[in-house]
């Protein structure tokens, strides 16, 4: 084991600590490790000491050069990445940004823990990502894709009702899959999410419709199983995100769409702005941590949307003149 490969685990264990998501630990875990083989391979450096700020632009460049999947961490792994669709297509720069990120937010800790003097990374500009636009999905979009779930069977009546609550509530995927029958309010139709991306806990709302299907999910849940979870496997054991984005991905696949769990929430978002809710709501339902952040979700409406929008709310067509 290397020098390297010792601060990663170092630096994993803090990230543990500090009870960050898994999802952003896998992250890092894997940016790191590609990036201590590439040092090794292209410097014979196996100490993150020895790593310089011309270091991390050279890799920068290769990334940009290479494909996705053509460099793995263990070349004996039986991933078979050539088998993927997507291998050896370029490297986005949102993909290439999250690495250069993941790698400088490793660097500023080992910093910070004195195992080096200096950090290398401070100076060194990020690749700016592009925005990618997330469609607004058209409502017999969102039909066909709502009846490729088969509601007979256990999982894809369990993720059928998911769907519709992600987009009825803007929630993530990550915290819906915690709640448990208590976090449910059938009477205010609210829902308390406890296990958020910052933390805090916080209420989101849903319509009668989603009321009526929570309360025939949670009789039939409890007819099969006797998990604390709302949600569970067939088991009874907490389902994994992985699992509902690969549902997501063959329902939709079935009718000829791309629909993800963060997309309805996306489109949740864009249809509450376009159905005239204003910002400051939005941005505490979808738990942001400022408007700031929320009103980037105009930067994703189409000139469709943006006509959509103004028709709802023309000065003219508001005034009896």
């Amino acid at each position: 084991m290397t020098d390297f490969d010792i601060e990663i685990d170092r630096f994993m264990l803090d990230c543990a600590a500090k009870g960050l998501a898994v999802k952003t630990m896998k992250s890092y875990e894997q940016t790191l490790k590609l990036y201590a083989k590439w040092m090794f391979d292209e410097f014979e450096i196996d100490s993150p000491t020895n790593v310089k700020a011309e270091h991390l632009r050279s890799y920068m460049r290769s990334l940009s050069e290479r494909g996705k999947y053509e460099m793995t961490v263990n070349d004996k792994a039986n991933n078979n990445p050539k088998a993927r669709e997507d291998f050896g297509k370029k490297i986005s720069n949102s993909t290439i940004s999250n690495y250069i990120r993941n790698i400088k937010v490793f660097f500023s800790y080992l910093y910070q823990e004195q195992v080096i003097r200096t950090n290398p990374m401070k100076n060194v500009k990020n690749v700016k990502p592009e925005r990618k636009m997330k469609v607004m999905l058209e409502d017999n979009q969102l039909k066909q894709f709502f009846k490729s779930f088969d509601v007979t069977k256990f999982d894809q009546y369990r993720d059928w009702i998911v769907a519709r609550l992600i987009f009825d509530t803007g929630s993530r995927i990550g915290e819906l899959l915690d709640i448990v029958p208590s976090d449910i309010d059938l009477r205010a139709n609210a829902l308390l999410l406890r296990n958020t991306k910052n933390k805090k806990q916080r209420f989101v709302y849903f319509s009668d419709k989603t009321r009526r299907n929570l309360k025939s999910w949670l009789d039939y849940k409890d007819r099969y199983s006797n998990s604390d979870y709302v949600f569970p496997t067939i088991h009874g054991t907490k389902v994994k995100v992985e699992g509902i984005e690969r549902s997501f991905r063959l329902r939709s696949k079935d009718v000829g769409l791309e629909i993800s769990p963060h997309l309805l929430r996306n489109n949740f978002a864009k249809r509450y702005l376009v159905n005239g809710g204003d910002l400051a709501t939005l941005s505490r339902l979808l738990g942001h941590a400022s408007v700031e952040i929320t009103a980037q979700i105009y930067l994703d409406f189409a000139d469709k949307e943006v006509m959509r929008k103004y028709q709802r709310h023309s000065p003219l067509n508001n005034v009896d003149v």
